[in-house]
Parts: structure tokens; sequence; C-alpha cells
């Protein structure tokens, strides 16, 4: 079975260093690169542009956010087609 579902990537990285320039931007193409890998090992393909960013550091959320005291955290929710692919939803802290 084909279809679309959604999956994600993470990146951490020091929040001490976000406004520097240049540093959000890599964290974000890291985590890019994680969702990436991830639909890779499962045989799915990225949708080009679909990508969508979360930025977090500790107390800016509802949720607890379990990382070192100072990290910032980047989310990448990505858009993927393949196999299977209508069976992953990226919710909460995992992908499935």
């Amino acid at each position: 079975m084909s279809g679309t579902g959604s999956l994600f990537g993470w990146a951490f990285g020091d929040r001490n260093r976000r406004g520097q320039p240049g540093y959000l931007d890599g964290l974000k193409q890291a985590a890019l690169a994680n969702a990436a890998e991830q639909a890779a090992g499962k045989g799915l393909q990225t949708v080009a542009g679909s990508q969508d960013y979360t930025v977090l550091s500790e107390g800016e959320a509802l949720a607890a956010i379990e990382s070192p005291q100072g990290s910032l955290v980047v989310r990448c929710t990505i858009e993927v087609t393949g196999p299977r692919a209508s069976r992953l939803r990226a919710e909460g802290p995992m992908n499935g």
C-alpha cells in the first residue's frame, strides 16, 4: 500500500548560541537531514519542500522537554511517500 505520511527528525544545540548568525539554520539543516535519513531507512521518499520546523528550549513548551539544561531542540517534520507511508504519523516524541 502506497500513500503519504509524516515523520520527523531532531537536532540539538545550545540555546545560548541561538542568536549567532547561521547557528539555528545549521540545526534546522541537521534536523532535516535526520528526518530524511529516517525516511530512507524505511524505504520512503521525502516530499520536497514539505519540511516544517519547531524550535523549543526548556521552559518554552507546555510539555516538559527532557534534555540537558540550556539545550535547544529543533524538530523537522516532513511529508513522506512510498510503500506503507500512509501508516506513519509524526506525533508526540515518536514516529509511528
